[in-house]
């Protein structure tokens, strides 16, 4: 048993493309040795910016195949063909043998044990395998043929101490890795991969990216502890800084006290997605001190690492506090007549004409769910204006939130102000959801006013694609009616969005914008409700045939009805149906029409009576609007039935010998299945 070493040195590779290489050469090399059966006990693939490198320990240096006999063409064949199979198996004609099989005479070819070393095998997919790598952006060297996620400079490869000799484009495979030298990379020759580690090591390299990490969370915790701060790290910018270090040392730096009179969310962006820094915030009051952590790549002798990252974040700050006090003085309201300079869509006006249509439609939905109109028309108008600023054209991520700053700043009210921000909301799945009644308003309607764009001018979503992020805003919707429990006609709305393109003269060319919006919706709320956990059988039953299109009383009643169906009274509702229905099924005939008409003269068994009252009964009650209706009480009706029906299968002949008692009884069956359908579809539900 031996061990097999890889390293690939190159360039820095960002962050992202190290551990989409990792995951790569982790599966494609383990899928090789797989395919080749060829055993090892460790695999372990690491990376540094510069490096990535792979050690598989005791992994068996050759395999040795048993004498088998392969079957080749069949006798008679021409010549080129055996030529082939003889090539193929590296045999003469003197290693064949012909044998009868049930499909005629075949040549056979005997082959003798052989053994496959791993050297051969790796020399030869090694290539192929670095070659597949798919890398999202790539670079090479000069007029070299290598792409490589940076430019690849040199290959170690090493298998049981002796190196394992392949080409790869222009760069041959050595013993020779690189460590950093005082002005370029300085070459040092390996013996193996703990000698490898030896010189990592003695040139202060961590080649684990796990051990990384935990170094670096070990000293950002240390120093939050000792500052009295916050020890909330940043998960994702920790797994960033991991792999832009190869000796990672946690250095403190400040900034001026004048810029924490900026917005923290400027401040953090600032430092977390443009500097890589970790903020400090006291841990008594969560609030951000003018202190900062960074993961440097050495140890700061001279406090010249610290010195040159203070002026950086300086310099971003000044720039960022030079925007803010400009913009903050410019009023939101004059800004608005500047969205005319940006383009919404080609087809679809300018961000005035979209802030227009949300003004308007927001008043609706504000008028509908009990909003106040003024306010959400102020803030409808003034919701994109932050957009001609300065500060967002710098800091695009936070398009609402300074909208938001700059209408506090000058007077508004704080609904106005949070509904500026909050009208982008919610992003996704598990995003937040607005509360307030202004911001609702405006977050619906700037989402419709999309959909419906779209859709009428047929940029609808595909399997593949969703360029405008609908499926989002669709969903968006249906989060804002169902978590706010608000009873909202979503045809109303869109058909009202629809005419405010028509009055600003868009040209919608699909005539069909509601139906297939409508459809959209209800197919996003079907995919909603599977992914909360929701019995789809009971999904499924409501949604079949539905032309509701108050969302949350669907919502509402789904819920209602799996804990329904979850009590006796459901099963045995369920149960009552199914059974009527599969007799139905096997008793009707293509001439057979049946109507639920039963006539009572035609009964000849009280059970017939019984059931036929307590049908009637239920229809009643079924003439009460469904919205006043309680399932529970409905379910509990339906399933009173369960005695009388088993009564009727046990105890009298369905398919009687007397054609219009047969036919009467089914038609009684039939009322039966139509009632239980006005209440949902029971066809789709699951009784067990």
């Amino acid at each position: 048993m031996s061990d097999f070493f890889l390293e690939l040195y190159s360039e820095e590779i960002p962050h992202n493309l190290q551990i989409n290489a990792r995951e790569q050469l982790n599966k494609l090399i383990k899928n090789e040795l797989e395919e080749k059966e060829i055993k090892f006990e460790k695999f372990n693939v690491f990376s540094t910016p510069k490096r990535i490198s792979i050690i598989i320990n005791d992994i068996t240096t050759e395999q040795k195949i048993n004498p088998q006999e392969v079957k080749g063409p069949r006798v008679g064949c021409d010549e080129q063909a055996l030529e082939g199979f003889l090539k193929s198996r590296s045999v003469t004609r003197d290693n064949l043998m012909t044998k009868e099989t049930d499909k005629g005479q075949f040549y056979f070819a005997k082959l003798k044990e052989k053994a496959i070393f791993t050297s051969q095998i790796l020399v030869e997919k090694l290539p192929l395998i670095l070659q597949s790598i798919n890398w999202k952006k790539s670079m090479r060297w000069s007029n070299y043929d290598c792409f490589w996620g940076r430019p690849l400079k040199s290959i170690c490869c090493l298998l049981d101490g002796q190196i394992l000799n392949f080409n790869y484009f222009h760069l041959h495979s050595s013993n020779t890795t690189y460590v950093n030298g005082p002005f370029e990379d300085k070459e040092v020759k390996i013996e193996n991969f703990e000698d490898y580690l030896k010189v990592l090591s003695k040139n202060n390299i961590e080649l684990d990216h796990k051990k990384r990490e935990a170094k670096i969370r070990k000293g950002l915790n240390e120093l939050l502890k000792k500052n009295n701060c916050s020890n909330e790290l940043n998960a994702r910018l920790i797994e960033e800084v991991v792999n832009l270090v190869e000796n990672p040392v946690i250095l403190k730096g400040k900034f001026n006290k004048e810029y924490l009179s900026l917005p923290d969310e400027l401040l953090n962006l600032t430092m977390i997605n443009h500097q890589r820094y970790f903020p400090m915030k006291l841990e008594i009051d969560n609030k951000l001190t003018n202190n900062f952590l960074f993961v440097a790549n050495n140890f700061d002798n001279k406090n010249l690492i610290t010195k040159g990252n203070e002026k950086v974040l300086d310099a971003r700050l000044s720039d960022a506090k030079f925007f803010w006090d400009k913009n903050k003085k410019q009023s939101l309201v004059k800004q608005v007549t500047k969205l005319n300079s940006i383009v919404f869509y080609q087809k679809l006006g300018s961000l005035y004409d979209k802030t227009q249509r949300v003004r308007q439609l927001s008043s609706v939905i504000a008028d509908s769910i009990g909003a106040n109109k003024a306010d959400t028309e102020i803030a409808a108008s003034i919701s994109k204006s932050d957009l001609v600023s300065d500060l967002v054209g710098e800091y695009p991520e936070l398009q609402g939130v300074i909208g938001s700053y700059f209408a506090i700043e000058q007077g508004f009210s704080k609904e106005i102000s949070n509904a500026i921000q909050n009208h982008y909301f919610p992003l996704g799945p598990t995003g937040i959801v607005p509360k307030e009644k202004i911001s609702i308003s405006i977050a619906i309607a700037d989402k419709i006013d999309n959909l419906v764009g779209f859709f009428g001018i047929d940029e609808k979503p595909t399997s593949s694609k969703d360029p405008f992020a609908l499926r989002r805003a669709c969903l968006g919707i249906l989060r804002l009616i169902t978590e706010n429990r608000i009873n909202i006609s979503i045809k109303e709305i869109l058909n009202n969005s629809k005419n405010l393109y028509i009055s600003q003269n868009f040209n919608l060319t699909n005539e069909k914008i509601i139906e297939d919006l409508f459809e959209f919706f209800i197919e996003r709320f079907r995919v909603n409700l599977k992914d909360k956990g929701a019995r789809l059988d009971i999904v499924n039953s409501i949604l079949q045939n539905n032309r509701l299109d108050d969302f949350y009383l669907l919502y509402k009643n789904i819920n209602e009805l799996s804990k329904c169906f979850k009590k006796p009274q459901g099963r045995d509702s369920i149960s009552i149906f199914k059974r009527s229905k599969n007799i139905l099924d096997t008793s009707i005939t293509k001439n057979d029409e049946f109507f639920g008409n039963p006539e009572n003269i035609l009964f000849q068994h009280p059970v017939e009576d019984e059931i036929l009252n307590k049908l009637n009964e239920i229809r009643d009650y079924f003439t009460t609007p469904s919205r006043l209706r309680d399932n529970d009480k409905t379910v509990s009706l339906l399933s009173e039935l369960k005695p009388m029906t088993d009564n009727f299968f046990d105890n009298v002949k369905v398919n009687d010998d007397n054609q219009q008692v047969r036919n009467n009884r089914l038609e009684l069956l039939t009322l039966l299945c139509k009632t239980f359908e006005k209440f949902t579809d029971f066809s789709n539900l699951d009784g067990s």
